[in-house]
């Protein structure tokens, strides 16, 4: 064989190469990309001279997309491993009523109180981990069951001590209190000040506060939502545990003869899934210094439909936390934009309908292209 024939590399006909189109549609990103411009274009046309991209207006939905982005993280990671976790509304009320009864009404301190409940949480994430695997129980059963459980103890308990539904005082307790501001505080406060000061952004001109900044720091909120996504962004896509949570949830039983442990796997986003319902709570809480029985409800269902939108298949094994993110982000900016546009806010739970419905379509279809289904 002559040197010219040795050297000329051969087609291995078992690899099929991938177009750049197809391999731009199959990006679990891609929806929830095509969707934030599509979101952002609308309200730019319609919304722009109504303040929603002033500061204030900004800072506004960006509150609220990062409040679906805290919980859609832990909903994402728990999806792609094959699961669903439908108690996170009620996890969400039921963190933040434990912390108004342990700091409160039992006059703990609000860091003590803080720990106590992320640990008493997790282990009820781990809990519905457990049963899911011992049982093998759809993981929607369980954990609806567990939606009414922690409900009914978020009603109950108050209810029985303070003979109330709603739990106040909060923000007095916390009054010094170290780990309180991590959750409930501010920061850049000199930074947006200086903003104000140099004129680009808007002040107060009147009364106590002329002079100062009408965004006056970032809350926590967004910041916890900035280190989970990337926390979970980092865990999924560049280490050995973000490679077993897709196994876990594409072939589980193909993932366990390869050696993952699929088993703690699944816990451990159970119980991940848990702890970001509680950064969550805590967050509330702080914010409003209070705990009430209502509070998170219908909350799973806005974090799995953030979790499709942003990509992921309802079958597991697939999806982004970024995409995730993204789908939150689009939650907060309209839910907002709609109120800034002069839409009638009913109109919010329409358009959830209607963009899940296309997402679940286009997700379907990048399913089609990834197994080669017709």
């Amino acid at each position: 064989m002559s040197e010219a024939a040795q050297s000329t590399p051969v087609a291995d006909e078992r690899i099929k190469e991938i177009s750049a189109l197809r391999k731009a549609l199959i990006r679990p990103e891609l929806g929830g990309i095509v969707g934030t411009i599509a979101v952002f274009t609308f309200f730019l046309l319609f919304a722009f001279d109504s303040g929603m991209f002033s500061a204030q207006g900004a800072m506004n939905w960006s509150i609220v997309s990062a409040q679906f982005m805290i919980i859609a993280v832990g909903a994402c990671l728990l999806m792609i491993a094959g699961e669903f976790d439908l108690s996170v509304g009620s996890m969400i009320g039921f963190a933040g009523m434990m912390i108004a009864i342990f700091a409160v009404t039992l006059g703990w301190p609000v860091w003590m109180a803080i720990l106590v409940t992320f640990v008493l949480c997790t282990m009820i994430g781990a809990l519905n981990g457990f049963i899911v695997i011992r049982t093998g129980l759809p993981s929607f059963i369980v954990t609806l069951a567990f939606l009414f459980i922690l409900r009914g103890f978020t009603i109950f308990l108050p209810q029985t001590i303070e003979r109330k539904t709603i739990i106040g005082g909060i923000k007095d307790a916390a009054e010094g209190d170290w780990l309180a501001p991590v959750f409930g505080g501010k920061i850049l406060g000199g930074l947006f000040q200086w903003l104000g000061d140099a004129g680009l952004i808007a002040t107060f001109t009147r009364g106590s506060r002329e002079g100062q900044p009408v965004v006056d720091g970032v809350p926590m909120l967004i910041i916890w939502a900035t280190i989970l996504i990337i926390f979970g962004h980092i865990l999924l896509t560049k280490t050995k545990f973000g490679n077993w949570i897709f196994a876990a949830g594409g072939d589980a039983e193909a993932a366990r003869n390869s050696g993952v442990p699929v088993n703690k796997v699944k816990v451990l986003m159970f119980m991940f899934t848990a702890f970001c319902a509680t950064v969550f709570a805590v967050c509330q809480v702080m914010e409003f210094g209070s705990a009430g029985a209502d509070r998170g409800l219908l909350k799973e269902f806005e974090a799995i439909i953030a979790v499709v939108i942003g990509g992921a298949l309802l079958t597991g094994g697939y999806g982004s936390v970024l995409g995730a993110a993204l789908g939150a982000l689009i939650f907060g900016v309209v839910q907002q934009g709609l109120f800034f546009a002069g839409v009638e806010s009913s109109l919010f739970r329409v358009f959830l309908g209607i963009i899940l419905l296309g997402a679940v379509i286009l997700n379907t279809y990048i399913r089609r292209i990834i197994t080669g289904e017709r």
